[in-house]
């Protein structure tokens, strides 16, 4: 048998092998030698090797090709995992997981993975694994006997969708929201909408069974309406009460949120010590997933406090620094107008218990022609509420910001992660709480990076 044959029967009846960061490999893994935007993978095809990589794929010529027969050449890397992918998609016979929408995909897909795997075997993507090149890592490392399989279906452009779906083929999908992000490139949020359902439209997913989706405003509402033409098995609508599917009841009693959840017709009663909406409405995602496929929800209300918080996504941290206590609240990975208010809100709800409370945001990005709009409506909204100290950086926020003559929070404005982090060691009188809200791959996002370094312990 040819080696390249013998390394697809590996992939295919393997998981969690391809890696595509040499410093990840490990004994038996598999390294991927992907042109990157500085340097083409080749340069670290020792460093795998070291590792332990039982094989790696470049589409490059490498001087030690012809002297090694773990380095397989191919003529599009791409297309190789492609064509790959598909033959091990074909090989699944577990039920496959698709997640869309706006944000929340990842915490979903945690929560999904994290209460399913209390009885079952699961493959799901990692990190934020949800463009071609993610999606085709997740299929490839997929474990075929795993009775489940959750994927992540992103999207920046028109038409992503139906080229991931087609190669996921989900049986059962969840679309989290349509919120304002991407605005760049899809104009208006209608047009996310479109673009989202074909996740779930036969003609790029003929394995559609089952829709889940949120059902709040008028562009949720349109997927209902495409919904129904597909002919699904099942449309299961989310948050509001005439759905079935909703927060019935909220009751505080000091320190601790008593809530009830309808799902289907069924009362659920919670105990929670802080309320935020999105986390509770992926947690009745979760529900009605389980009530439908007729797996005991005691899995999940036995574990409700154990429920992961996820990097960069509420994730909380203890931090030391100037020997005072932080705890960092990270919302750090992403930001779009309508969750960096829910943010803030949230954020405002927080009893302080005697610590500084500061509000860190930077500029929520791909907005489009309405960016220095929804920066300004950000700052009207801190306005609705107190805190300690308001930092902001980025360009938008900067010019969002020199609009207003008189301002009751206390704003500064900061260019850089360092300056930021400057600006705070100063700032720092006593124990404080922070709160940090942007999209990927700003100053504040480094600032995050930066701060954790100095965690506790």
């Amino acid at each position: 048998m040819k080696s390249i044959e013998v390394l697809q029967k590996y992939i295919i009846n393997s998981s969690n092998k391809i890696k595509i960061n040499s410093k990840e490999v490990k004994e038996n893994d598999i390294f991927l030698a992907l042109k990157g935007s500085k340097y083409h993978g080749n340069k670290y095809i020792n460093n795998a090797l070291k590792a332990g990589a039982k094989y790696c794929i470049t589409d490059k010529d490498f001087k030690s090709l012809k002297s090694s027969k773990k380095i397989l050449l191919v003529k599009n890397i791409q297309n190789f995992l492609i064509d790959l992918s598909e033959k091990k998609r074909s090989s699944y016979n577990g039920q496959v997981i698709g997640i869309t929408g706006s944000a929340g995909k990842t915490s979903l897909k945690e929560y999904l993975k994290f209460f399913l795997r209390k009885k079952f075997k699961v493959s799901a993507s990692i990190k934020s694994y949800n463009n071609k090149l993610g999606v085709l890592i997740s299929i490839l490392n997929m474990d075929l006997k795993s009775d489940y399989a959750i994927f992540e279906i992103g999207t920046n452009k028109f038409h992503e969708i139906r080229e991931l779906t087609k190669l996921v083929k989900p049986n059962q999908i969840f679309i989290t929201n349509i919120l304002s992000t991407h605005l760049e490139n899809f104009k208006n949020r209608r047009n996310i909408a479109i673009e989202k359902s074909d996740i779930f439209r036969k003609k790029y997913n003929p394995l559609a069974e089952i829709l889940y989706f949120q059902n709040q405003s008028k562009e949720e509402n349109l997927i209902y309406k495409i919904a129904q033409k597909q002919k699904l098995k099942k449309l299961i609508k989310i948050g509001n009460k005439e759905d079935g599917c909703c927060i019935k009841k909220i009751k505080k009693l000091e320190s601790k949120y008593y809530i009830t959840l309808n799902i289907l017709n069924k009362n659920y009663k919670i105990i929670l010590t802080e309320f935020e909406e999105k986390p509770i409405l992926n947690l009745i995602f979760v529900l009605a997933f389980f009530i439908l496929n007729k797996i005991n929800t005691n899995i999940i209300i036995n574990n409700i406090y154990k429920m992961p918080k996820v990097e960069g996504r509420g994730s909380i941290h203890n931090i030391l620094l100037n020997n005072f206590k932080i705890r960092l609240i990270d919302q750090s990975y992403n930001a779009n107008p309508e969750t960096m208010s829910e943010s803030i809100k949230n954020f405002s709800n927080i009893h302080n218990n005697q610590r500084d409370k500061f509000l860190i945001l930077g500029n929520m990005n791909e907005l489009g022609l309405k960016s220095h709009d929804f920066h300004i409506k950000v700052i009207k909204e801190i306005e609705k509420y107190q805190f300690d100290q308001v930092i902001l950086s980025g360009d938008f926020f900067k010019k969002a910001l020199s609009i207003f003559s008189k301002l009751k929070n206390n704003y500064v404005y900061k260019n850089s992660s360092q300056n930021i982090m400057s600006y705070l060691k100063k700032k720092l009188q006593k124990n404080a709480i922070i709160m940090t809200k942007c999209s990927n791959k700003t100053e504040v996002n480094k600032f995050v990076k930066l701060i954790k370094l100095k965690k506790e312990g």
